[in-house]
């Protein structure tokens, strides 16, 4: 039976990497790989997954209107897909996430979604709210903290480094508005301490 998993990490895990070596070895085996990212990222190429090691692939932009299902199953009836891969999932909306179970339900494709979990407040996207809620597997990418330790969170900074800790759920960035920390010095940082840098835990 297909599954539909959800691989959910911080910043800078290496998400995009991953999904496009995992659509890589399905098509090296001659197996046909439909990709999807956010339109609101807007970082690199439109309609492009791209990586922070160099790695780069064309995707179908996604947003909350894209009907994911109907795309996947028009092209399914065209010519076989064997795998629907999904970066940016924490964009999802509810009703696109079930769209993706049925895809792995009523068409017995797997789907892979890479995503955040929360947000810079530590608070669920809605796409990972429901893929958490849904997905048949779920899977931390890991990342790390300055510390050494494990980073599962995201710190938004302004332009000198410092913490935000108010504002919109999603504004678009790289390392220069977002830090992945671990809680302990995610906590440390909101309450105003500088992010460590080489700290010990």
């Amino acid at each position: 039976m297909a599954k539909l998993y959800f691989y959910y990490a911080s910043m800078n895990a290496g998400k995009s990497a991953i999904l496009l070596q995992s659509s890589f070895n399905y098509r090296e085996r001659g197996m046909r790989t439909l990709l999807f990212t956010a339109a609101i990222d807007d970082r690199s190429a439109a309609g492009a997954i791209t990586s922070r090691i160099g790695l780069q692939a064309p995707a179908t932009p996604f947003d909350a209107d894209t009907d994911i299902h109907a795309i996947v199953a028009a092209e399914h009836a065209r010519s076989a897909v064997h795998c629907v891969l999904v970066d940016e999932a924490q964009f999802l909306a509810r009703d696109q996430v079930w769209q993706l179970a049925r895809i792995c339900d009523d068409l017995g494709i797997p789907v892979l979604a890479y995503g955040l979990r929360t947000d810079f407040q530590a608070n669920l996207f809605p796409g990972s709210q429901w893929l958490l809620a849904i997905a048949d597997v779920l899977s931390e990418i890991k990342a790390v903290c300055a510390c050494g330790r494990k980073a599962t969170m995201n710190l938004r900074i302004d332009g000198d480094g410092r913490a935000v800790a108010a504002g919109a759920q999603t504004e678009i960035g790289g390392n220069d508005r977002y830090v992945a920390l671990c809680r302990r010095h995610f906590t440390a940082a909101l309450a105003g301490a500088t992010v460590a840098q080489g700290e010990s835990a």
